[in-house]
């Protein structure tokens, strides 16, 4: 198998998984920086020019919450997964259950 071949489809699996991993960590008040951390250390790389764009599409759908903190030398906007956001994240991890049932039944 081409190495290139497999990493674009992994780019392009990962793409797709990304949002339900950012709703499903953040349960908890966290800024963008440290949610690129805990991405990784997961197993998913996102870029923050990828990231950022994404956590404000989640907030103006409403499936995010944000709040500035300013206590600190340095601002930083924490975010935290909505009630609709949990519905969501739900409804996603229900729906790629089912597609794995699926794929491993045609196997």
């Amino acid at each position: 198998m081409d190495d290139d071949v497999l990493a674009g489809h992994l780019q392009e699996l990962r793409r797709g998984t990304v949002v339900m991993a950012a709703l499903a960590t953040l349960t908890r008040p966290t800024y963008g920086y440290a949610l690129l951390e805990t991405l990784a250390d997961a197993g998913f790389a996102v870029e923050g020019n990828t990231l950022y764009p994404l956590l404000r599409r989640l907030e103006k759908q409403g499936l995010l919450t944000s709040e500035w903190n300013t206590e600190e030398s340095r601002p930083r906007k924490f975010y935290e997964v909505s009630d609709e956001g949990r519905a969501l994240l739900d409804a996603l991890l229900a729906e790629w259950q089912t597609l794995h049932t699926s794929v491993e039944s045609l196997r």
